[in-house]
């Protein structure tokens, strides 16, 4: 993913991200037989895919933790 598109998805609330992880995890859980077989010609497909899920689970994570702090913070 490129720097602005991790932009756009840290401007997103957690629940669109948490859909679009379980979009790229679809796609993940189809791309690895096809590329075993040989008809996924890309093979660094499904690294990548990894990756941007790797990603926007951070995004995920660090969201979580600033919201925990504001709460925390009100107390």
């Amino acid at each position: 993913m490129k720097k602005k598109e991790l932009l756009e998805l840290r401007s997103k609330e957690i629940v669109q991200l948490e859909k679009m992880v379980t979009a790229k995890q679809n796609d993940l859980l189809k791309i690895i037989p096809e590329t075993s077989v040989g008809k996924e010609k890309n093979l660094k497909k499904a690294k990548n895919l990894k990756r941007e899920i790797a990603q926007i689970l951070t995004i995920i994570n660090e969201k979580g933790f600033t919201q925990k702090e504001k709460e925390n913070e009100n107390i």
